[in-house]
């Protein structure tokens, strides 16, 4: 199994989801070469607290939308909209928190936006997938959102999981920071997710290889993810082998004001999605098509002056 590409929904793909679609898609090329059985995954975020904002967004600007299905193309302007208005506004914050509690509890308005939502993403993803020529088989956090709870009860039964400051955690040899699958507030994050996503991957798809296709930034959290499988027995090491293929994030160049000097200088990092200073994927490919056709055709133009000589 190969997880890779994981989009976030309600986001456009930007240039940073480049190198994980194309390095995740050779590996499963060459493995598929080789005459495995290549399950190939895309775990997409399409589950989480930010939803709760984003189908109050919905619901001010596209009142109607569960008879008068919006298009919105670019999402991750609406992404953007949401969060600003999330931030300041705190009656807006007070409804986007109170949908959260619906969506989870299967309020159907909520889940209608959420699958709405879900539904504008996948067909933007998919245009970028044709392009690219990419297979992919979407099996995003939602999906394990029902194996959370009794997962962490399952842990926290047999000890593998024990409290700490509030939280549920699961503590690895070797690491100061453990594991939280549940936090202090009773939410679940990642650490569940990913947690419930290897156990019924190794035990219900039985994969005996997973490949994760991320940026080196994820490093430490799949050590741990790898380590709290072992303790918490969802798989053995030496029957199933886990790796991290990672590769380096992409960066942007910022500057910013010393305030002692007020001397400006620049500053190198990691591409935000929620700033909007990211350049789309589908922009990218559109510009490497433009730029390699001006080449092309500069080519043949030499070569018809050349054999005109």
């Amino acid at each position: 199994m190969v997880d890779f590409s994981s989009p976030n929904i309600a986001k456009n793909m930007h240039v940073g989801h480049l190198r994980s679609t194309i390095q995740g898609d050779s590996i499963c090329r060459i493995f598929e070469f080789k005459g495995y059985d290549v399950m190939r995954v895309n775990h997409v975020g399409d589950w989480g607290t930010q939803f709760g904002m984003l189908i109050g967004e919905l619901d001010l600007n596209f009142p109607d939308f569960l008879t008068s299905p919006p298009e919105i193309a670019d999402l991750q302007t609406f992404y953007q909209n949401a969060k600003k208005r999330f931030d300041a506004d705190e009656e807006f914050k007070a409804t986007a928190h109170a949908n959260v509690v619906k969506l989870q509890s299967g309020d159907d308005h909520c889940i209608q936006g959420w699958q709405m939502l879900c539904k504008l993403s996948r067909v933007e993803f998919q245009k970028i997938y044709d392009r690219l020529d990419i297979r992919l088989e979407e099996v995003g956090e939602s999906f394990y959102n029902p194996l959370l709870r009794p997962m962490v009860d399952e842990l926290k039964a047999s000890g593998v999981a024990v409290e700490n400051d509030g939280a549920t955690c699961v503590f690895v040899p070797k690491q100061k920071v453990p594991l939280i699958i549940q936090k202090s507030d009773g939410g679940f994050n990642y650490d569940t997710t990913d947690m419930a996503a290897l156990r019924y991957r190794v035990n219900e798809k039985k994969a005996d290889r997973i490949v994760y296709v991320t940026d080196k930034g994820q490093e430490f959290h799949f050590k741990l993810i790898f380590a709290g499988g072992i303790k918490a027995n969802f798989y053995d090491p030496k029957v199933t082998t886990l790796n991290h293929m990672q590769f380096g994030t992409v960066m942007q160049e910022s500057e910013v004001t010393d305030e002692a000097t007020g001397k400006t200088k620049k500053k190198l990092e990691k591409m935000k999605t929620r700033s909007g200073d990211t350049v789309k994927l589908a922009d990218l490919l559109d510009e490497a098509k433009t730029r390699s056709m001006a080449i092309f055709e500069a080519r043949m133009a030499r070569q018809a002056e050349q054999s005109q000589a």
